[in-house]
């Protein structure tokens, strides 16, 4: 408890001690076809602003005169709107395998953040889930499976071909044979069990279905979901990048598609706010192309020019660090060892953590517990 409420009182802290810095990036609007992409200035070699003090990292300007400067010198002399000359264009794909499957900190970190399920509920459901039959022993650390269970995995499937929404994936895994490479998975690996393998669905008491509260369904589809999405092949994704030269100054732009959905088209968590580039970090647009203009890019040169329509400021800050919720303290438990700062200490206790699967959710649970004059230790967001 105490160190759970020292690694509390650090982040808090340094979300008090914060300052936030404002930062100014240059973003230019590039004419391709019948769409605009979107271009970030950097201040790589070659450029005039080069490891200038003006700047915020290497993307931005700690003041929003040096930015209008810079948009200034872009215009100056040049017609507008202003021919650019595409240096490079860089076309590769990525692979994203499925995740490993649920220990029960992942499990606990995913339902805080999809349900907002406590650690300690969490753990009264998989718990539960147990004693119907429904998933196996759930107090573990591990996200893989034995090699005995591996040879076994048929009976799992088998039994979940009697749940409507997923009998037609799971038809397809075992006709398929999808699950025959299995053991020679990442998922599959001995020495990284100690006393339990992975949560995952048993295939047997869904009889029990029905009695379930609609949280505890969630819970359950949550991991029957992960656990058939290890025999699917990874997602591949389109990514496309490109360099606009204007005079010695670069914009880059990087565009990326979902090229083939792979295990995504089983593994559908429900959708969790996105996070906001709060720190100007180079982005990637998902959304606005689609594999059609993707391929269309196929046709350009390097060497080419092309029209770039609007230079505009875009204004950020710096953010402090979040505090824990009840999800993200459970995961910084399980890797407390590197938190240390000393190497020597942190090697000795590789791997290690603060409690284990079954007394982590526990431990919160008496950090939030009311104490005399009804205040607490730590609220329910995990601050003082």
């Amino acid at each position: 408890m105490t160190c759970v409420l020292g690694m509390v009182v650090k982040r808090e802290r340094e979300i008090r001690e914060f300052v936030k810095t404002p930062f100014y990036r240059v973003i230019s609007g590039i004419s391709i076809q019948d769409k605009t992409i979107e271009g970030e200035w950097k201040s790589v070699e070659g450029s005039k602003y080069f490891n200038s003090p003006l700047l915020y990292k290497e993307n931005g300007f700690l003041k929003e005169e040096s930015a209008l400067q810079l948009i200034e010198e872009l215009k100056a002399g040049r017609d507008f709107p202003i021919q650019g000359i595409l240096e490079s264009i860089e076309k590769k794909k990525e692979t994203k395998n499925p995740p490993l499957l649920y220990n029960l900190a992942e499990l606990q970190n995913d339902c805080s953040r999809f349900f907002k399920c406590s650690p300690d509920e969490t753990l009264r459901i998989v718990q539960e889930l147990y004693e119907k039959k429904m998933t196996t022993y759930p107090r573990t650390d591990a996200r893989v499976l034995s090699s005995a269970v591996a040879k076994e995995i048929t009976k799992n499937l088998s039994g979940l071909k009697r749940i409507p929404q997923i009998a037609d994936a799971v038809d397809s895994i075992l006709t398929e044979g999808k699950y025959k490479s299995l053991a020679k998975s990442r998922y599959v690996n001995d020495k990284q069990i100690t006393d339990h393998y992975a949560i995952i669905p048993t295939g047997q008491g869904l009889n029990n279905m029905a009695g379930l509260t609609p949280t505890a369904a969630k819970v359950y589809e949550l991991i029957v979901r992960r656990f058939l999405s290890v025999f699917y092949p990874p997602a591949i994704y389109q990514k496309v990048s490109l360099v606009t030269k204007v005079g010695e100054e670069r914009f880059f732009s990087n565009m990326k598609v979902l090229a083939e959905e792979g295990y995504l088209s089983i593994w559908k968590p429900p959708v969790s706010k996105k996070k906001e580039d709060a720190e100007g970090k180079e982005g990637e647009e998902e959304t606005k192309f689609d594999m059609a203009f993707l391929e269309s890019l196929k046709g350009l040169k390097k060497g080419q020019e092309l029209s770039i329509s609007n230079l505009e400021i875009k204004t950020g800050e710096t953010t402090p660090p979040k505090r824990y919720n009840s999800g993200s303290i459970i995961l910084a438990m399980e890797n407390a060892g590197q938190l240390i700062e000393d190497e020597e200490l942190r090697a000795q206790i590789k791997g290690s953590g603060i409690g284990t699967s079954a007394t982590r959710a526990e431990i919160l649970k008496k950090l939030c517990r009311p104490i005399p004059k009804k205040r607490t230790l730590l609220s329910e967001t995990i601050y003082l």
